[in-house]
């Protein structure tokens, strides 16, 4: 599964760390961090994550 974040679009209300806290995390600048290579059992919380993202900046493939 590959995950692209639009770091522009990002505003760190950080909806997609309470979705899937495995994979989304916030920096202490609020800045979005991804864990790399996550497990494909996490795919469907992926999806949920983006889609919970009030301005869209989560893009995911192959999940």
């Amino acid at each position: 599964m590959r995950i692209a974040v639009d770091h522009g679009l990002c505003d760190g209300l950080g909806q997609c760390a309470l979705v899937a806290p495995e994979v989304f995390a916030l920096d202490d600048d609020e800045r979005l961090v991804v864990a790399p290579d996550p497990a494909p059992e996490l795919a469907g919380k992926v999806a949920a994550a983006a889609r919970a993202c009030p301005v869209r900046a989560i893009s995911v493939e192959g999940a």
